[in-house]
């Protein structure tokens, strides 16, 4: 078996592609980009709501949703974008 000799450079160079690797994977994952479509009971661990509560948002139009064959799926950039818009800014001054 023919050996191989790693030098310095080659563990420079791996060093930067997994750093490359591991900034991407973060990148999705704070973006929300890992899973596009929630179901139901994603949600409700997401912001913490109970069943009855997720379906009065949908009820009233507050989160979109598309239905499919008895699934309720809800697109995760669509409620980032509802909890950004609700957004409350408090003004305190001291």
């Amino acid at each position: 078996m023919p050996t191989t000799i790693i030098t310095t450079d080659d563990l420079r160079e791996f060093k930067m592609e997994l750093l490359e690797e591991i900034k991407s994977i973060l990148a999705k994952q704070t973006s929300g980009t890992l899973k596009r479509y929630l179901k139901s009971s994603d949600v409700m661990d997401l912001l913490q709501v109970s069943p009855g509560t997720l379906q009065n948002l949908r009820i009233n139009g507050t989160l979109p949703y598309t239905k499919i064959g008895g699934i309720i799926y809800y697109d995760a950039e669509e409620i980032q974008k509802v909890m950004t818009a609700n957004r409350v800014q408090n003004k305190f001054d001291y």
